[in-house]
């Protein structure tokens, strides 16, 4: 992932403004339901094109759907290099 762009220039934001525990506490909280969360972000990821970022929406739905997916977010919430 880019930094600066798509998905990254999300997850540097929220860690600038300090956001990065309660989104870490999210994950935890919806990684049973990351894979039905994922489906949910697909289908309203053609809505969401009408407006700016997206496509986020569709790198946050392939993420929430591969199986290292949670752990390559909370990595990069966490200032860990994904592995």
């Amino acid at each position: 992932m880019k930094s600066g762009t798509g998905l990254a220039g999300w997850i540097e934001a929220a860690k600038r403004r300090g956001g990065a525990p309660f989104l870490l506490t999210l994950l935890d909280a919806i990684e049973p339901l990351a894979p039905v969360l994922a489906q949910g972000l697909l289908v309203a990821q053609p809505l969401a094109n009408l407006w700016p970022g997206g496509a986020r929406l569709r790198e946050l739905a392939d993420l929430l759907e591969e199986p290292d997916g949670l752990r390559t977010l909370r990595s990069l919430l966490a200032d860990e290099r994904a592995e």
